[in-house]
């Protein structure tokens, strides 16, 4: 064993200084290292929590900007289902209109049309009466000319009405 090197068997001495170097490096890195390695795994810990934190909130920030869009969505279709149905029936009051007008516009035209019609009748029926009335005092002018020709006739005509008349007057 006395072949061995002296670092593999260190005597008493070196042994004390390994450990007070040990020691040293300890209360150094102790004292000034592991506060800044705390140090800066608590940062990196609180970014990330900060970093989670955040994500959460826009996550749900999100999600109520999905909802709120949603609900505009559904609001724009309500919208759009009320003015098509404002617009029919708009459309719907505009023809029921238009078709109240043509009936109006209808019923006065045939009521013009029948008195046109009926004074048109009266018309002709009054030109009609006016002719048989002109045709028949032709008629019978041309009558009496024929039979009051002469004198006896004439006579014979007067006492014949004459009587018809006071008859008529005794009844």
């Amino acid at each position: 064993m006395e072949n061995l090197p002296s670092i593999l068997t260190p005597d008493l001495g070196l042994l004390f200084w390994m450990l007070l170097a040990f020691l040293v490096v300890f209360f150094v890195v102790a004292k000034f290292g592991f506060p800044a390695i705390i140090d800066m795994v608590e940062n990196r810990k609180r970014y990330i929590d900060e970093s989670l934190q955040k994500a959460h909130e826009a996550s749900e920030r999100l999600a109520n900007i999905q909802k709120e869009g949603e609900s505009m969505l559904q609001e724009a279709r309500q919208k759009q289902a009320q003015l098509l149905k404002e617009a029919a029936e708009t459309r719907d009051a505009i023809v029921s209109q238009a078709q109240e007008k043509a009936r109006e516009e209808g019923a006065r035209l045939l009521s013009e049309a029948k008195a046109e019609i009926e004074s048109q009748k009266q018309a002709a029926i009054s030109e009609i009466r006016a002719q048989v009335a002109e045709l028949s005092v032709k008629v019978a002018e041309k009558i009496l000319r024929k039979e009051l020709s002469s004198e006896a006739k004439q006579m014979e005509t007067i006492d014949r009405l004459l009587d018809e008349i006071s008859v008529e007057d005794k009844k």
